[in-house]
């Protein structure tokens, strides 16, 4: 199943510093102590003045040197810090990419953003896309964060070829049933002509949010597709995106983000 569900490309970066052009400054891989022992490649772009960071998780069949590049211009069009880290079995860390590792491989990049490089989780984001909304719903439905942006996120596995009201034995990735265990504001994005997660994955999930009496918002982007989502939608998401992350800057965190601190054992 590992094998349907995980599909890790050829490695697309290595351990050198990377420059987005020639007239920035090169940046370097971090790596993130996991279990003592297996170190994490990831990224941290800074952006100046920068009041939120951004703990994004990416799709299927890429790794952080298809995304960096972006990520990187993201950085600095947002104003917000970037962290990008792999998950196990992509890129360059080794080992087999299985649910649990997927959620440790969070867990671990949360712990070094908070505890090694000092950002509070007051101010962290994760950002998930496709199945990288997992990872991000787990990690938000398990400890406190900011907010949550999910991009193109499913139900579960079982439910993108099946529309199933219910959570069967054997289902991965069941983000839906995570929600209720989710305090933060979050924004969902999909797009009308998404041929991997079809949007009414990213409708119900809505729903879900609002069944729960949770802050969310939604950005449905006609006529986007699964991949492509960022350069179809063009400038219209950027600013959605940017509205979103600037209420989280100015209002304040509201008492049960507070309360789930006191109950978080990350």
């Amino acid at each position: 199943r590992a094998g349907i569900v995980f599909q890790p490309p050829p490695a697309t970066y290595d351990t050198r510093p990377w420059r987005a052009d020639p007239c920035r400054e090169a940046v370097d891989l971090h790596w993130v102590c996991k279990d003592g022992e297996n170190l994490i490649p990831a990224y941290y772009f800074t952006a100046e003045g920068a009041r939120l960071t951004l703990l994004f998780s990416h799709g299927n069949a890429e790794d952080l040197g298809t995304i960096r590049g972006y990520f990187y211009d993201l950085c600095h069009a947002l104003c917000v810090n970037m962290f990008l880290y792999e998950y196990t079995g992509y890129g360059l860390y080794p080992g087999q990419p299985r649910e649990q590792t997927v959620y440790s491989d969070i867990e671990a990049a949360f712990r070094y953003l908070r505890d090694t490089l000092g950002v509070p989780w007051t101010s962290i984001v994760p950002y998930g896309r496709s199945i990288g909304t997992a990872p991000s719903m787990a990690l938000a439905s398990r400890t406190p964060v900011r907010g949550l942006v999910l991009q193109s996120p499913m139900l579960s596995i079982y439910r993108i070829p099946f529309q199933l009201r219910y959570t069967l034995p054997g289902d991965v990735f069941c983000n839906v049933d995570k929600v209720k265990d989710i305090c933060c504001p979050t924004f969902i994005v999909h797009g009308t002509r998404d041929e991997i997660v079809p949007c009414w994955h990213g409708k119900a999930m809505y729903d879900t949010f609002m069944k729960h009496s949770t802050e969310v918002e939604s950005f449905i982007i006609e006529g986007a597709d699964h991949n492509n989502l960022e350069t179809q939608a063009d400038v219209a998401y950027l600013r959605r995106l940017s509205r979103f992350l600037q209420r989280l800057v100015d209002e304040p965190v509201p008492q049960k983000l507070r309360d789930q601190a006191g109950r978080s054992t990350i």
